[in-house]
């Protein structure tokens, strides 16, 4: 009997080819509300605290802290939570439990954080309650979630394709997201006629569909659970740290994506929808254009990525799609910096934003094939899979990257005098929530806010934004070309020594 009916099933080999047909579905579609969930927690909630309360610059600073703080120890706990997950023995093998657990416990979280109505200090700590208990909820299901990449199949084809299929759930999860948060919470169309209102309501939605769409992961999926015949490692840190350490190509890869991560979070998560704002105009509609095209091209890649890995390797997809995303940097620029503000130079910018995404995305997906690929390596090298810490790389380092991108984003802000335009919208957002103005005032004196944006400020936010994004991945591309060997070819040997290993045995 199938492993996913049979509750009361201890062990199961290796998927068969029809198990594995349904993994390619079931799978990659459990992330599409996880996803919402994370766009609208990780890319919008410093937006939210700024345009619907009044910050201090000591406030401002104490957010900042505590989401570099939370994000630094979210990092440090992601190794440690996949050394539980391999730990864990249950009927339902190692990451479903951990599934369960985790996006329940993150869905009432993030609805609390946008829906709980405080001012002032008392809001400061409610926000670091709220974003630490965020930090452990969603680590649970994330490091479950990805680290069952390996147990799924082998087959490199197949890992390819998994993957690829995953990110395109993920990134269309991220892109519908990216389009009804801003048009649903900025502008004419927000709900209830302010930002506060709409932004509880979306939550209450998204968190809402995530359990709904991973339950078919829990439910549908069948994984490999040969690991439960082996004595699970004791959890210490220096199994995490010594297996990193052990592992030259998991090492380099550990730099690798936090470069890209870094760069990556400064377009999406950190001052796109700032800059956006400031030079186009108040209206959510517009960002949901530009992240919602840039997002579009990245879907179209994810789909074409297996037939494209088929044809060419990892290394030259690299090199060629660094060119296309070096384009969009200076389209970005040339649009921003020397053509009058309006909406030509915003299709351009957005265009140019669109080949930038779709260079960093296809980075992304071969960085995350690139960690995946080192549970084998780890194998033959040391022995043992060690699959879930492997997985928790990618979170870690995500997470690491975001806190950098925190800390530049509010260095920029605080440089560029961005706090002293978000406090006037964030009090005439709390004045329409009140009743004290009606939905049109709050519009029209908020375009007179934005008015008085100059043009240092729009510009110093478009430089930051594109620059250091650049230099990132222009270094991430240098180091794996330079360190990462394990290659299409080195990977496909690796596995078939292994398989001969384990006959002979």
């Amino acid at each position: 009997m199938d492993n996913t009916t049979n509750t009361g099933a201890v062990n199961a080999g290796a998927p068969d080819a029809r198990a594995q047909r349904r993994n390619l579905f079931c799978f990659p579609i459990g992330t599409f509300g996880r996803d919402m969930i994370y766009n609208l927690f990780t890319n919008y909630i410093l937006l939210y605290v700024l345009f619907t309360h009044n910050l201090t610059a000591s406030q401002l600073m104490a957010i900042t802290g505590i989401m570099i703080g939370a994000r630094v120890f979210d990092a440090l706990n992601d190794p440690l939570m996949g050394n539980i997950i391999e730990r864990t023995r249950t009927r339902w093998g190692k990451y479903k439990p951990w599934l369960v657990a985790g996006i329940l416990s993150t869905s009432v979280v993030v609805y609390l954080a946008f829906n709980v109505r405080l001012d002032g200090w008392s809001f400061i700590w409610f926000f670091g309650v709220i974003y630490f208990a965020y930090s452990i909820t969603y680590t649970m299901h994330d490091i479950s979630y990805w680290g069952m990449i390996p147990a799924l199949s082998k087959d490199g084809g197949t890992r390819d394709k998994l993957t690829a299929m995953t990110n395109l759930a993920a990134g269309v999860g991220m892109g519908i997201s990216g389009i009804i948060v801003p048009m649903l919470t900025t502008g004419s169309g927000t709900i209830g006629g302010n930002a506060q209102t709409a932004y509880g309501a979306v939550a209450l939605l998204f968190c809402i569909l995530a359990p709904l769409f991973l339950s078919v992961t829990i439910i549908g999926v069948r994984e490999d659970r040969s690991y439960m015949d082996v004595t699970p490692p004791p959890v210490s840190f220096r199994k995490i740290v010594s297996t990193i350490v052990n592992n030259d190509q998991l090492s380099w890869m550990c730099l690798i994506f936090l470069l890209h991560q870094v760069g990556a979070d400064l377009m999406l998560a950190g001052m796109g929808s700032t800059y956006i704002y400031f030079t186009y105009g108040y209206e959510g509609g517009l960002y949901s254009l530009f992240s919602t095209i840039g997002l579009s091209a990245s879907g179209i890649l994810l789909i074409a990525y297996p037939w494209l890995s088929s044809r060419w390797n990892r290394k030259t997809l690299m090199k060629s799609f660094g060119i296309i995303l070096t384009a969009g940097f200076v389209i970005m620029l040339t649009a921003g910096l020397f053509m009058p503000v309006g909406m030509p130079s915003f299709w351009i910018t957005t265009a140019g934003y669109m080949l930038a995404q779709l260079g960093m995305n296809c980075y992304y997906v071969i960085l995350m094939i690139s960690i995946i690929n080192t549970v084998e390596y780890n194998e033959l090298k040391n022995g043992t899979r060690d699959e879930a810490i492997v997985a928790s790389i990618r979170p870690f380092f995500t997470k690491m990257g975001s806190a950098v991108c925190v800390l530049l984003t509010t260095v920029t802000y605080l440089i560029f005098g961005v706090t002293g335009t978000t406090n006037q919208i964030s009090a005439l957002e709390q004045a329409a929530n009140s009743g004290a103005i009606t939905e049109a005032e709050k519009l029209s004196q908020i375009d007179a806010v934005i008015g008085s944006v100059s043009t240092a400020q729009s510009h110093g936010l478009l430089l930051v934004m594109c620059l250091i994004p650049f230099i990132m991945m222009v270094c991430a591309y240098l180091l794996y070309k330079k360190h990462y060997i394990l290659d299409e070819d080195e990977y496909d040997r690796i596995v078939s020594e292994l398989a001969a290993g384990k006959a002979k045995a």
